[in-house]
């Protein structure tokens, strides 16, 4: 069922339906392109088979011209030069005379060719004849054979020029042909890619309409969750593309927030009259006010990053808004489900994880954050929504003003029986004034709406002391403005057997 799915969301995706719209006009458009540059091809040829025949009666006349002259230069010079030039162009000529036609046909051109070659070979054999009584002498004989030679040489020549007549007007008229042909192929062409553009861009216009109305569906909710409004109804899943598992995604989320907010209300309700009950004894009274703590989130950081994520959502990048829903979900439901006194170390460190990955996607990837834990030491046991606090003060009022320049370090080490943690930064700084009024607790809480969970410090020691029943484990270090700050706690280890869970569960 699960492989069936997820084959329907790659069949369904964005990228396959516009991956086949692309294909199937590039096929189209390949296909008319084939067709027309073969039929250019075919009218090129029967162009170049025009001019080529004109072409090679011309060379056929200047070859057999070149045969007379050096026959005629031999007869008056008698020069070896002669001799060699007339035995190289008579064998050039003969080479040419077996492209003529040597059939009887019934095309006057073809007979024309035939002629020209029964009297060129005849014409060859007469200059032989006299060539070699020249060679031999035979003044009257050579003379008597030229004589002939030649008046075969002007008759070719008449019917070399007649040939060359008759295929230029056979010519003429194919040309004109093929030039009207040309002519319909160019606007076949043009009409062929105007199609195939208005094709392109009217599925293209009902693709991008197609993706565009569940995104302004879903901006349209985003924008009234994020002014605080959580009953909206759900948005539906026409297709289970990236857009349908974005609104999925965010339909679970919100049902996931709301129902977090229900038992938020809940608990803090069972909290107070659990604190009006309670308030004789001071066991039960500490553990009312350790989970009062924890239950305070401010709602302005979750709207913001909500409306963080329906930002994300609307430009389109729907792994990326997977991943950021899923960092949410996993940071408010531990935030909400651990109301109980202590968690593990993994967790919360997991939670500072959600932390930065949700403020870095607000504030387009500007925090630096540095992670250094041990290994093996993920079943220690501490108190919960410990860590977050503190990286979230080091961001809010250390790096805020110099967040492309400042960084967070959490070192997390085991020294034998003691957990040293460690968050420093490089931003603000504080001053030994700052220090003692966070300590006691009399520091305020500016600009908390602004990515800000609500807990404070302060509230941290506090959970901290009525945890371990102690106060000299927490420090704050610092040489004054701009310095950065450090705060460093050591706590006992409490090692438990559970089972970190792997990624997906």
């Amino acid at each position: 069922m699960k492989d069936e799915k997820e084959f329907s969301a790659i069949k369904n995706s964005i990228q396959t339906r516009l991956s086949g719209v692309m294909l199937l006009v590039l096929i189209f458009a390949l296909g008319i392109n084939v067709f027309i540059f073969a039929q250019i091809r075919t009218a090129v040829g029967r162009i170049d088979a025009v001019f080529s025949s004109n072409t090679a009666i011309n060379e056929l006349s200047d070859s057999i011209e070149q045969v007379e002259s050096t026959v005629y230069e031999y007869l008056n010079t008698n020069s070896s030069q002669a001799l060699e030039n007339y035995y190289r162009y008579e064998q050039n000529y003969r080479n040419m005379l077996e492209d003529l036609n040597d059939r009887n046909l019934d095309n006057e051109a073809k007979m024309l060719e035939k002629n020209i070659r029964r009297m060129s070979e005849t014409y060859l054999d007469q200059t032989n004849e006299t060539v070699q009584a020249k060679r031999g002498r035979n003044v009257e004989k050579y003379k008597t054979s030229y004589e002939d030679e030649h008046k075969l040489y002007e008759y070719i020549n008449s019917y070399s020029y007649k040939l060359n007549n008759l295929r230029f007007k056979m010519n003429s008229a194919n040309y004109q042909l093929l030039l009207s042909a040309m002519n319909v192929l160019y606007k076949l062409c043009i009409a062929v890619m105007l199609v195939v553009y208005a094709l392109g861009l009217v599925v293209s216009i009902l693709l991008v309409r197609n993706m565009i109305r569940p995104l302004t569906a879903l901006s349209n909710t985003a924008h009234e969750v994020a002014k605080g409004n959580l009953n909206v109804p759900q948005l539906p899943v026409v297709v289970e593309d990236e857009v349908g598992i974005v609104t999925r995604s965010f339909n679970q989320m919100l049902e996931g927030i709301r129902q977090s907010i229900d038992q938020l209300k809940d608990s803090m309700e069972r909290q107070a009259q659990m604190k009006e009950r309670e308030l004789l004894m001071e066991t039960h009274l500490k553990e009312a006010q350790l989970k009062y703590l924890q239950a305070q989130i401010n709602p302005h950081f979750l709207f913001n990053s909500l409306n963080a994520g329906a930002q994300l959502a609307m430009m389109g990048d729907a792994d990326k808004t997977g991943v950021f829903l899923e960092k949410m979900a996993d940071f408010f439901r531990y935030n909400v489900r651990k109301m109980e006194e202590d968690a593990m170390l993994w967790e919360e460190v997991e939670a500072v994880d959600n932390y930065i990955y949700i403020l870095n996607v607000r504030f387009a990837g500007d925090i630096t954050y540095i992670k250094e834990v041990d290994e093996g030491i993920e079943n220690i046991r501490i108190p919960s929504m410990i860590l977050q606090p503190l990286v979230e003060n080091a961001v809010q009022h250390g790096i805020h003003d110099c967040m492309e320049t400042g960084w967070i370090r959490m070192s997390i080490h085991q020294n034998e029986d003691m957990l040293d943690i460690t968050i420093s930064d490089n931003g603000a700084g504080m001053t030994e004034e700052m220090i003692e009024k966070v300590m006691s607790g009399s520091a305020s809480q500016d600009n908390e709406d602004r990515f800000s969970t609500g807990i404070a410090v302060r509230n941290v020691i506090d959970r901290l002391q009525l945890y371990y029943k102690q106060k000299e484990f927490f420090a704050i270090e610092s040489d004054g403005p701009d310095t950065g700050t450090t705060v460093h706690i050591m706590i006992p280890v409490e090692k438990d057997d559970t089972e970190i869970p792997k990624d997906g569960e």
